[in-house]
């Protein structure tokens, strides 16, 4: 079978990540008989730049067509003062509606020769290990009705609305149950009922799931601003920790900052199972952004962009061994003492991004020896 690839590099330091992913792409196809049809488009700035769109409907046909999508990053300041449909962001936003991409899975994971790398102490991080499950197409980011109206007096007011249904809480809650099964079985679901009408629903439908369909594994109810604050007291109380798409957005970012840096951690969007294949559509991307400050200059780390096709190997693919093999190539490498700016210790070596690459593709011929 040949896994049809879409990359989509975007702006910054995303075409500089994305590259180092092309190189263990080819390292795979040489070395595990690992066929793939790969194409390329644009999204974000520089799509604005050559097409004034975020994303083409051409671009579109691609990602829906391929079997995952390899996301690299958008943005910058030359685009910041865009009108909103002309900003970098709404190409990725597109591309999470349109292919109804509703389960966001982030790990933090950190890695031992990180750990004091970590903000807290090491102590509390040594052997961290979360995933965080957040829904990515409906909440305050979606909900109609949204906007900013003048009013009769000369001010203005702006509106956002945080809206749930039943089945878009229900399906994210599966794709939680279903992870911590494979995992330590222990879902903390997060929100806000004690104050938001969607966080009643959503604990009430995250427990009618868990009681009609999980009733082996254990739930446990956050509110979630005592999430945010458990996730720096104690953070390896979380196993899998199911939220809404805000909330999410928040905790996930925290979350990651534990291990030591952004540049570090991958992340993965899912659609729901097709009923015939049992594939999902899925895109994959470093959780850093485009980091305009460094793009161009190769000092990015490209291990969050290399661990996103770790992931999509596991969850696309159904390559467990070629995601573990990325994996235990990145931590050898990290014990070896290499490193990128971001994540760099007293005593270790600087690397660059390409230096970085060098270093995993020379851990993965180890490996294959």
């Amino acid at each position: 079978m040949t896994a049809k690839l879409l990359l989509l590099p975007g702006d910054g330091i995303g075409p500089e990540v994305s590259a180092q992913v092309r190189r263990v792409l080819d390292w795979l196809a040489k070395n595990r008989n690992f066929a793939f049809d790969l194409d390329e488009d644009l999204v974000g700035g520089i799509s604005l730049e050559k097409t004034g769109l975020p994303i083409t409907d051409k671009a579109m046909e691609k990602a829906m067509a391929a079997d995952a999508v390899l996301f690299g990053a958008v943005g910058g300041p030359q685009w910041d003062k865009n009108a909103f449909d002309k900003k970098p962001e709404r190409g990725l936003l597109r591309l999470r509606k349109d292919m109804e991409l509703f389960a966001n899975l982030r790990p933090a994971l950190c890695f031992p020769a990180l750990t004091d790398a970590s903000s807290l102490k090491p102590e509390l991080v040594s052997g961290l290990d979360i995933m965080i499950v957040r829904e990515l197409t409906g909440g305050v980011y979606f909900g109609e009705p949204r906007g900013i109206e003048k009013l009769a007096d000369g001010s203005r007011k702006a509106v956002d609305t945080q809206l749930y249904t039943t089945e878009e809480v229900r399906r994210i809650a599966r794709v939680a149950f279903d992870l911590a099964r494979k995992r330590g079985g222990v879902v903390h679901s997060a929100e806000k009922s004690n104050v938001m009408h969607t966080g009643v629903l959503w604990r009430e439908e995250v427990t009618h799931v868990h009681e009609t369909e999980y009733e082996d594994l254990k739930l446990i109810h956050i509110l979630a601003d005592n999430a945010a604050m458990q996730l720096v007291r104690n953070p390896k109380q979380f196993d899998v920790l199911v939220t809404d798409n805000l909330f999410g957005d928040i905790l996930s970012d925290e979350a990651s900052m534990l291990t030591g840096s952004l540049g570090m951690l991958p992340s993965a969007s899912l659609g729901a199972k097709d009923a015939k294949t049992g594939k999902s559509k899925a895109l994959y991307e470093p959780i850093h952004g485009s980091a305009p400050d460094i793009a161009g200059q190769n000092k990015a780390n490209p291990i969050a962009a290399i661990l996103s096709l770790a992931m999509c190997l596991r969850y696309s693919l159904d390559d467990e061994a070629g995601a573990k093999l990325l994996e235990d190539a990145v931590s050898s490498v990290l014990n070896a003492g290499l490193r990128t700016g971001d994540i760099m210790q007293a005593g270790k070596t600087a690397v660059s991004t390409t230096g970085m690459g060098d270093a995993i593709l020379k851990a993965l011929d180890s490996a294959a020896r």
